[in-house]
C-alpha cells in the first residue's frame, strides 16, 4: 500500500509503501538540494529499526552531496539496526555509485517492487 504525502522540499518526496518510508530525489542533487533533504533523511532514519528506500530514479544530476547523503542513510540506518534499500537506473548516476564502489554497500534495484522483493538479509550486507 502507498500513502502519498506532500514534498518537503523541491528536491524530496516522502511516502509509505509496503512498511517502508521511501525518499525519492528528484532534481539536480547537489550541496543546495543535499542541505535540504538531510534533516528529512535525518528524521526517518533516527527511528529503531528504520526501514528506508532510497529512490534516484528522478535525478537529473548527482554529485559527492548526493554519495554524502547515501552514505549518511547507511550510517544512521546500521547503526538503528534498520533496512536501507537503494532504486537507481540512471546510466551515469550506477556509473559513480561503481567507481566510488558504493554500488557494494547499497547495492541498487532498477525499479522500486525489485528492492522491496529483495530478501532482508541482502540489505543489511554492510
Amino acid at each position: 500500500m502507498r500513502h502519498e504525502s506532500a514534498p518537503p522540499t523541491g528536491f524530496l518526496h516522502i511516502h509509505e509503501d509496503r512498511g517502508h518510508t521511501v525518499l525519492e530525489f528528484h532534481g539536480e542533487i547537489d550541496i543546495a538540494a543535499a542541505t535540504e533533504i538531510a534533516p528529512h533523511l535525518d528524521a526517518v532514519t533516527e527511528g529503531p529499526a528504520p526501514h528506508v528506500v532510497i529512490d534516484l530514479r528522478h535525478v537529473e544530476f548527482f554529485d559527492c552531496s548526493g554519495l554524502r547523503l547515501l552514505h549518511r542513510a547507511r550510517l544512521r540506518v546500521q547503526a538503528h539496526d534498520g533496512r536501507l534499500l537503494l532504486v537507481c537506473d540512471h546510466p551515469l548516476t550506477l556509473r559513480i555509485l561503481r567507481v566510488t564502489g558504493l554500488h557494494r554497500l547499497l547495492p541498487p534495484a532498477p525499479t522500486l517492487d525489485e528492492a522491496l522483493s529483495r530478501p532482508a538479509a541482502a540489505s543489511r550486507s554492510w
